[in-house]
């Protein structure tokens, strides 16, 4: 549910950010975000199918009915492209993809949603199956106070939230890493068929409420008792993924060591015609090498420690993989 963005100027000038009580990362646009942005090269596709069981659009009036803004169609495909479904009060989506999800270095996915600004955040949960049967939820977390209702024009703290999906703004997808899931034998996190997608129904009212990993009630803006109420899901993108096709048969064979690695990282290549891109998590290119011989080293120092990945691309052929520089 979305309002005019004259309010959100208006409120936000009565809400900031305040970077000394952050207890998780901050908004988009401040130092330590994991946000990732819709064009950022780290996406290697998006999900290609989409499912949709409507929340009300007030679980506390349900003669309102239920939300009927957007279509499953829309979370298809790039976030930002054709607009979203709108799930209502504990509406669900469940989404999948060309070849499955799997779980690499850093994140490997990331769920899109369509806030206007920093501060009006509608959540979900977000959990994942390997046989679209049993489904398993990321441990969400909620530090946002909850002694009073966020109203549906209410303002939350980014850095409050952890592993809740809405957490930033539209056009920036919120990450989520899948070893952040305990290990589960009906769990293959090397090869995630289904995301879930799941409203957090922000009321703080014992009947209706959602609760965090810890118990602890999640306070969002409620009621939004209109057709667009609740999360509004643009898109899922993935970052790690399953080879597939002849051309990611081709490059089976190639291989990066040591990893994590500290100040140069090795790159077998099948051939000496590819060129290498290391990207950061924002989608910014920081580093370009012609590869000369079947195995490039490529010079790490004067990047910062953290998640990177490798675009190794050659005519018609393109592979991603990830690497953690110390």
């Amino acid at each position: 549910m979305k309002f005019h963005f004259i309010v959100s100027a208006c409120v936000s000038l009565l809400f900031c950010y305040t970077p000394i009580n952050a207890q998780f990362a901050p908004p988009v646009g401040h130092e330590g975000n994991t946000a990732m942005y819709k064009d950022s090269s780290a996406f290697v596709a998006w999900a290609n199918k989409c499912n949709v069981v409507r929340g009300f659009q007030d679980i506390s009036n349900q003669s309102l009915g239920y939300t009927n803004v957007g279509d499953s169609s829309l979370a298809i495909g790039q976030a930002g492209t054709n607009g979203v479904v709108s799930l209502g009060d504990g509406g669900v989506a469940i989404l999948e993809f060309s070849s499955p999800i799997l779980d690499g270095i850093g994140p490997d996915f990331a769920v899109f949603e369509n806030g206007f600004d920093d501060l009006f955040l509608e959540l979900a949960f977000v959990e994942v199956s390997s046989d679209g049967i049993h489904f398993f939820r990321f441990p969400a977390i909620s530090n946002t106070d909850t002694t009073t209702q966020t109203d549906g024009f209410g303002l939350t703290d980014a850095s409050k939230l952890h592993n809740l999906a809405g957490k930033y703004r539209a056009e920036y997808g919120t990450p989520f890493d899948l070893s952040d899931i305990a290990n589960d034998a009906l769990l293959n996190k090397q090869s995630i068929t289904h995301v879930k997608v799941i409203d957090v129904i922000g009321s703080i009212q014992n009947q209706y409420c959602s609760r965090d990993a810890n118990n602890h009630k999640i306070n969002d803006p409620w009621p939004t008792g209109w057709g667009n109420g609740g999360f509004d899901l643009d898109a899922v993108g993935v970052i790690h993924q399953q080879a597939v096709g002849i051309d990611e048969l081709e490059l089976r064979n190639v291989s990066i060591y040591p990893n994590p690695a500290m100040d140069v990282l090795y790159v077998n290549l099948p051939s000496i015609n590819y060129s290498l891109e290391v990207i950061n998590l924002m989608g910014e290119v920081v580093l370009k090498s012609e590869n000369k011989s079947n195995t490039t080293s490529l010079e790490l120092s004067n990047l910062k420690s953290g998640v990177y990945f490798l675009t190794i691309a050659s005519e018609g052929q393109q592979k991603q993989m990830k690497f953690l520089k110390l």
